[in-house]
């Protein structure tokens, strides 16, 4: 399926509103074995980055499970750069969560039609992931881009964001 196409042609987007593509949604993704030669791993990054940047998705973020891949790869957009770009990152880990938490806006190219306000997510995340280069990295990301990562990595746990407005809508009956 990765090597099917060429570097530029985008993969298709899992839905949630298809069975089989709901249920490989649903499924925790593996580690990736980094290794910049691998040219199989290369397509696949190279496609998911097509595919966010198409326009049938101009999505901020594309995790490897929306392309029916079950490997800890993601695109995110960084808000928090000059010129917001799209940086791959393989094997990502929250390592701490802020406890203060923001309000945002959620959608997703896996559920379509559909956008959800959210009170959940931290504010601010120390994440772990490794590079395309295998290098590694451990930063503090926060705001807007702070919930792009949390709402990928979220992909790779088989979560999607309407498990956090369901759970938030539990906690609010209970607190009334």
């Amino acid at each position: 399926m990765i090597m099917d196409a060429g570097t530029t042609v985008p993969m298709r987007v899992f839905k949630i509103t298809k069975e089989s593509d709901s249920l490989l949604l649903r499924k925790n993704s593996i580690a990736v074995d980094v290794d910049p030669k691998d040219a199989t791993l290369k397509r696949l990054v190279d496609r998911m980055y097509a595919t966010v940047r198409d326009s049938l998705s101009l999505g901020a973020g594309i995790a490897a499970p929306q392309v029916g891949i079950l490997k800890r790869i993601a695109w995110v957009q960084r808000f928090d750069k000059p010129d917001f770009p799209f940086e791959v990152i393989l094997n990502p880990v929250i390592k701490q969560y802020s406890e203060k938490k923001q309000e945002c806006a959620e959608g997703c190219l896996s559920i379509p039609d559909r956008r959800e306000t959210l009170n959940s997510r931290a504010y601010a995340i120390l994440v772990e992931y490794d590079t395309m280069d295998a290098g590694h990295k451990i930063e503090m990301v926060e705001d807007f881009t702070a919930v792009i990562f949390q709402h990928e990595i979220d992909h790779l746990n088989g979560i999607l964001y309407l498990d956090h407005l369901a759970q938030e809508q539990r906690d609010a009956e209970r607190s009334n």
